[in-house]
C-alpha cells in the first residue's frame, strides 16, 4: 500500500530516458532548434546582432516588394514561427527548418562573400534533419517501437 507521502510517478523511466545520450541529443537540438531561430527572429526586427539586409541577395531583393528590411521582416516571422513548431512538433519543425535552411544556403551561395555562413548553415541544417529523426524516434520522451 503506497501512502500519501511517498507519490508513485514516473520518475524512473523518466530518468531512464534522460540518461539515454540519443535523448539527450534529441532534448539539445529540439531546444536549440527553437530558442535560435525565435531570437534570430526577433533580432530580423531590431539588426542588434547583425545587418540583416546585408545577407540578403540582390537578386531576391528584386524578387519581393518592398526593401530589404520589409524582406527581413518576413523571414523574422518565418522563423520565429519556425522555432515554435520545433517546440511543440519538433518531427516536423526539424524538417521546416532544414528545409527553411536550404534556402538561406542557396541565398548565401548567390551572395559574394558570404560562402563560409553557407557552410556554416549547411552543418546546421543537418542538425536540422538530425533533430527530426530523432523527434521521429523519441515521440512523448520514449524510444518509439
Amino acid at each position: 500500500m503506497s501512502s500519501a507521502t511517498t507519490p508513485h510517478t514516473s520518475a524512473a523511466p523518466r530518468r531512464s530516458a534522460l540518461a539515454d545520450p540519443g535523448y539527450q541529443a534529441f532534448v539539445i537540438l529540439r531546444a536549440g532548434f527553437t530558442v535560435a531561430p525565435i531570437l534570430f527572429g526577433l533580432d530580423k526586427f531590431a539588426n542588434l546582432l547583425v545587418d540583416w539586409p546585408v545577407y540578403l541577395a540582390p537578386w531576391i531583393d528584386d524578387l519581393v516588394p518592398g526593401s530589404a528590411q520589409a524582406a527581413m521582416y518576413a523571414v523574422g516571422v518565418v522563423e520565429i514561427v519556425a522555432g515554435l513548431v520545433v517546440a511543440v512538433a519538433p518531427r516536423f519543425g526539424g524538417w521546416l527548418v532544414a528545409g527553411w535552411l536550404a534556402g538561406i544556403i542557396v541565398n548565401l551561395l548567390t551572395v559574394p562573400g558570404h560562402y563560409d555562413i553557407a557552410l556554416r548553415d549547411f552543418g546546421l541544417l543537418l542538425a536540422a534533419v538530425a533533430l527530426a529523426r530523432l523527434a521521429q524516434r523519441y515521440r512523448g520522451g520514449r524510444p518509439a517501437r
